[in-house]
């Protein structure tokens, strides 16, 4: 049974012809401008203590194992909840009962005449969005890199769109990326009957192009196509000293997903760093349009205007969530905008008709000693001056954890007395440094919410600290190696900044010591091939490469096999050669595995759009053992993001310690909570049917080490 009723008999209350309409949620994010707001009533600030959980819809298939995870914010439609599973399923349900009415499973469609199937790869689907025209309603769902359209009334493939009910986002980016990793995340926009499609793309090279693109919404065809790394008859061509690097360089993508002025009939979105993340000596310049928020002729794909917010960028500094329409006030004017958090916890408020800054930005000079060999920095970065970062900037010997033991205080400060620290802007280099905010933070994907009636923004943020330490990928002519040889070559070039150079795994990317004790080279092959969940797939390494890179990591006995016969490329040669990698994803923790550095963090920030100013910054999320202890909360990691309704209340779950709370939007005070079956890394829904108000939240866990999870949960007022 995948549902669990708890309140099996609700008495749902009828509209009286005075009430405002029901409030919907039929966009990822809510409405098209992402505001996650609700114009729900039912739900406020003196009864939200009361909630308690109506139904639960189970997916069945998380995959404890392998950290299977939920991080969709779904959508509701004609009554109808449309939801993702942990392994990539797209499921219906009664949006008022969470009774399941259909289930598609891309894994069990015939993609051709000889009813081969394709093997998606396993990575998150955070949303989806539809269309209403024909008599009908389609739901466009990614899977992989595969985009389906579905009917929504029954789940059937409707295989008039595109290739039999899909298209290949490999297909139309002006050069050939079949071998390339390139998926979606996040869900496309549909503006009139226009599919806009953003992509997820390898961060190393080599790497498909980010380029967006839009489809027709009845029959797939490709309309039109905007270049985020031009080429040379393109505007931004001029931004890359390196006139070779469009042919080669990937990234630049609008993996976050869009926002949308219908009225305008604009579509925004920020872009990612261009790759490889770490090092740019082969992409010197400001490396337009990476790193930048744009706004596009939702029908043309013209550029109306781009703002860069990173220069030439060498931190990973992506935009983590699409800008926020919004409105400020100033003056007495009302000024349409958007709002575009970032990773550096900066918030820039541009026009929305010309992108110039609401509020001013100053291009400030930011470090250059200690850069890497070959690398050209841009001497300045742009910081609003307005508002204040929202995550914290700087950290110190000061600054170290003051609950840890003195043992580990004193690793922690010798850490301080090895690395750089101080500025966010650090160039890479031969001494490693430390990184704040870090790659999941200050903001992330979940996006921040908007109040349009007391243009209030809300924002959640990480405060986590990370470790850069760059490694020399040294060349030397090869004579004959055997295979394990080979494969600790190639795992430098293609594994290591994940994995590691010992092995052992950093952040999210699990350890690959004794893996041989699971895998053997047909399935390591298929993993190779195919990716997983944050592992791209490696499609363009020939069969003895991959063969070799199982004889290093499987620790297989390679003596008798003949040599490796593949020789590489030279530096001159390769164009996707990087002579310096990044070690690993390392989070700066202490031996106890708490954060090295001083609370809070994470937090979660009210900020006055009309003046600029923070209304209220709170710690979000604790840890269970420091609160046994008395110590007050200190705030953790955060993924998934805020909903704000009329009512006054403000949602989220965001945080690794299963919570669901519920704060007074005005003030930040907490007004109820609740422990969910499983981490909510997720945004909240919330919208209104046969008069009830509910508010759902997937739990699925699975990062930060949680327990993973399968569940949506629907939370209302008791009869």
């Amino acid at each position: 049974m995948r549902l669990i009723p708890l309140l099996l008999l609700l008495v749902l209350f009828a509209c009286t012809p005075d009430q405002a309409p029901p409030a919907s949620w039929s966009y990822y994010g809510g409405d098209p401008g992402l505001s996650h707001y609700s114009e729900a009533t039912q739900i406020d600030t003196a009864n939200v203590d009361q909630l308690v959980p109506l139904w639960t819809y189970h997916t069945g298939d998380a995959d404890t194992a392998n950290f299977s995870q939920i991080q969709c914010n779904p959508i509701v439609v004609d009554g109808s909840l449309y939801g993702v599973t942990p392994q990539m399923r797209l499921f219906a349900a009664e949006a008022a009962t969470g009774m399941e009415k259909w289930v598609f499973d891309p894994q069990d469609v015939a993609l051709d005449e000889n009813g081969s199937r394709f093997k998606h790869n396993m990575i998150n689907a955070r949303g989806l969005a539809h269309w209403k025209g024909d008599g009908g309603t389609r739901l466009f769902f990614t899977a992989g890199s595969l985009t389906y359209a579905i009917d929504a009334a029954d789940g059937a493939i409707i295989t008039s769109f595109g290739n039999g009910g899909h298209i290949d986002l490999h297909k139309g980016l002006g050069r050939n990326v079949d071998d390339d990793f390139i998926v979606s995340t996040s869900p496309g926009i549909v503006y009139q009957d226009v599919l806009v499609m953003g992509t997820r793309v390898n961060e190393s090279l080599p790497a498909a192009p980010g380029h967006i693109r839009a489809y027709d919404v009845r029959t797939g065809e490709q309309k039109w196509i905007f270049r985020t790394i031009p080429g040379p008859t393109d505007e931004g061509f001029d931004t890359w000293d390196n006139k070779s690097a469009w042919e080669y360089t990937g990234g630049a993508n609008a993996w976050s997903g869009f926002s949308m002025d219908k009225g305008r009939g604009l579509i925004f979105c920020g872009t990612g760093s261009a790759s490889y993340d770490f090092y740019g000596g082969n992409r010197p310049g400001e490396n337009l349009y990476a790193n930048c928020v744009l706004a596009l002729d939702a029908l043309t794909g013209e550029r109306r205007w781009h703002y860069q917010t990173v220069h030439h960028d060498l931190w990973d500094k992506d935009h983590p969530t699409p800008p926020v329409l919004v409105t400020v006030n100033h003056a007495g004017k009302d000024i349409a905008a958007v709002a575009q958090p970032t990773k550096n916890g900066y918030l820039f408020v541009l026009d929305r008709e010309t992108g110039k800054p609401v509020f001013p930005v100053t291009e400030t000079p930011v470090p250059q000693a200690g850069a890497m060999p070959g690398e050209q920095l841009h001497p300045t970065q742009p910081i609003p001056d307005k508002p204040a970062p929202f995550a914290r900037q700087v950290v110190g010997p000061g600054d170290i954890n003051p609950y840890l033991s003195e043992a580990d205080r004193e690793v922690v400060a010798e850490v301080f007395r090895t690395h750089r620290y101080g500025n966010p802007y650090l160039p890479p280099g031969k001494q490693p440094f430390i990184l704040l905010p870090g790659f999941d933070g200050g903001a992330e994907w979940g996006g921040p919410a908007f109040d349009p009636k007391e243009n209030m923004l809300y924002v959640n943020s990480s405060n986590m600290a990370w470790l850069i330490d760059m490694r020399e990928v040294e060349w030397t002519p090869r004579g004959d190696e055997n295979w394990a040889a080979a494969g600790q070559r190639l795992y430098v070039k293609h594994c290591q900044t994940c994995h590691g150079e010992d092995r052992i795994g950093t952040g999210n990317n699990p350890t690959l010591i004794n893996i041989g004790e699971r895998y053997e080279t047909s399935s390591f092959a298929e993993l190779i091939r195919s990716g997983r969940r944050m592992m791209p797939a490696f499609g363009h390494l020939k069969e003895e490469e991959v063969a070799a890179l199982a004889s290093f990591v499987l620790e297989q006995e390679t003596e008798g096999k003949q040599p490796f016969t593949l020789k590489p490329l030279s530096p001159g040669e390769d164009p996707y050669f990087i002579p310096w990698k990044m070690n690993g994803y390392k989070k700066f923790l202490a031996p106890d595995g708490k954060p090295a550095i001083s609370p809070p963090w994470g937090t979660l920030t009210a900020i006055d759009l009309n003046t600029g100013e923070h209304r209220w910054q709170i710690p979000l999320g604790e840890y269970p053992d420091y609160k046994a202890k008395g110590l007050p909360a200190t705030g953790t990691e955060n993924y998934g993001g805020p909903v704000i309704t009329a009512g006054g209340v403000l949602f989220i779950a965001a945080t690794s310690d299963g919570k669901f709370r519920a704060f007074n939007k005005r003030t930040g005070v907490l007004l109820w909570e609740t422990d969910l079956p499983a981490a909510g890394f997720a945004t909240p829904a919330v919208y209104e049917i046969d008069g009830k108000q509910l508010v759902v939240i997937a739990c699925g866990g699975g990062k930060l080490g949680t327990r993973a999870g399968d569940s949506y949960v629907a939370f209302g007022l008791p009869e």
